[in-house]
């Protein structure tokens, strides 16, 4: 009885960690969002007071235009009627009109060059509140996992009756959890934050650029920071999408397998191919999230451990088994050996023994590497 009693608590602690580690996550992901709000805000402030001085710059430069004609045609004038003229009053006249024009064409040029900034900042903010939406929608996935943890996991307690699968389902949970935090973090900390936490530097730096290089480089620096922005972006919908595709509810196991296999070939800069055999169905929701977990584990370890430059995917789906093969020609590994046995390859093993199905892995050092994956499929 204590002991039961012990593998309870022992749960319930396990559980309280993952709601606070997911927290925490969250909390990360809602400072990475206030950020790119403050750095929009900034934006924004610099976009209104930027068009502020080219209305003010128009204003002056139509003024001025008045000027410059009313001076030509006094030039005119003395042009006309020289002799009424002393040398002194002409020259006068002419250095005016002289002055009059260089002021304008200068202030036309500074108009030309605010306005080139005012779009880029335009540009600029829209692509920010792009991230900044990826964000809050991250945040809501995030939130919906908490949620399952906090309401879901309140009936694990009661399921499981030994203490000791207790403790060690929990300990597996909590592992497979901190893993893809840790993962997670280590993406939005190397890939969107480290973005945009560049782009609030570069765009200080435009500013001063432009003020003692001229606008050719201050140009070339923006087009910098629009690459930056633009990949920050990709990122955030990239981590998006490996939560959790929403295309898997909506167009089934297919479409969001081959949409998911060109952004991993473009990414990459691989070669990604993919083959259906027999005609393409729908299953229930968790079988198609498990076949996709399973291929994108498998397509995963192939790009970032095997250092694949060509991957096949090949599917067969049938009415009651679906079978998958994917094939790198990569550096291959051992399978036997222990060092070589990834936490991917656990997680693999563990959700197909979970759906009673089979996973054979033949590889060896130098020859490449083909996971094959038979899951029956209960109508």
């Amino acid at each position: 009885m204590s002991e039961k009693k012990f593998g309870d608590k022992a749960l319930d602690h396990i559980i309280h960690e993952m709601v606070d580690t997911v927290t925490n996550s969250k909390d990360e992901i809602f400072q990475i969002g206030e950020e790119s709000r403050n750095e929009y805000e900034k934006l924004d402030k610099e976009l209104k007071e930027t068009k502020r001085e080219v209305c003010s710059l128009i204003d002056e430069g139509d003024k001025l235009e008045q000027k410059v004609r009313f001076s030509r045609m006094r030039l005119s004038e003395v042009s006309k009627q020289f002799q009424k003229y002393s040398e002194d009053e002409i020259r006068k006249v002419y250095e005016q009109t002289h002055g009059l024009q260089m002021d304008l064409s200068m202030k036309r040029e500074k108009e030309k060059q605010l306005r080139n900034r005012r779009d880029d900042l335009e540009r600029r903010l829209r692509n920010l509140d792009e991230t900044i939406g990826r964000a809050e929608a991250l945040g809501g996935k995030i939130s919906v996992v908490l949620n399952y943890l906090t309401e879901d996991f309140k009936h694990v307690t009661d399921a499981l009756e030994d203490a000791k699968e207790k403790q060690q389902f929990g300990l597996q949970i909590i592992e497979a959890q901190e893993e893809e935090r840790r993962r997670l973090s280590r993406e939005i900390h190397d890939g969107p934050a480290q973005m945009l936490a560049n782009v609030m530097l570069r765009s200080d730096l435009v500013d001063r650029i432009y003020r003692e290089r001229g606008v050719e480089e201050a140009m070339k620096e923006m087009r910098s920071v629009r690459t930056m922005v633009r990949s920050a972006l990709y990122e955030v919908r990239r981590i998006i999408y490996d939560l959790r595709p929403m295309a898997l509810d909506d167009l089934g196991i297919i479409p969001t397998l081959k949409k998911y296999l060109a952004t991993v070939e473009d990414y990459n800069d691989l070669e990604i191919s993919f083959t259906l055999f027999g005609e393409e169905r729908r299953f229930e929701s968790k079988f198609e999230v498990a076949l996709f977990r399973l291929i994108q584990e498998a397509v995963q370890n192939a790009v970032k451990h095997a250092s694949a430059s060509l991957i096949q995917v090949k599917t067969e789906l049938q009415a009651g088994s679906a079978l998958i093969i994917v094939k790198d020609d990569g550096k291959g590994f051992d399978p036997k050996s222990k060092k070589d046995k990834s936490f991917g390859l656990v997680g693999m093993r563990e959700r197909v023994d979970m759906l009673d199905g089979d996973l054979t892995i033949d590889s060896s050092p130098g020859e490449g590497t083909i996971v094959t994956i038979h899951i029956p499929i209960n109508s």
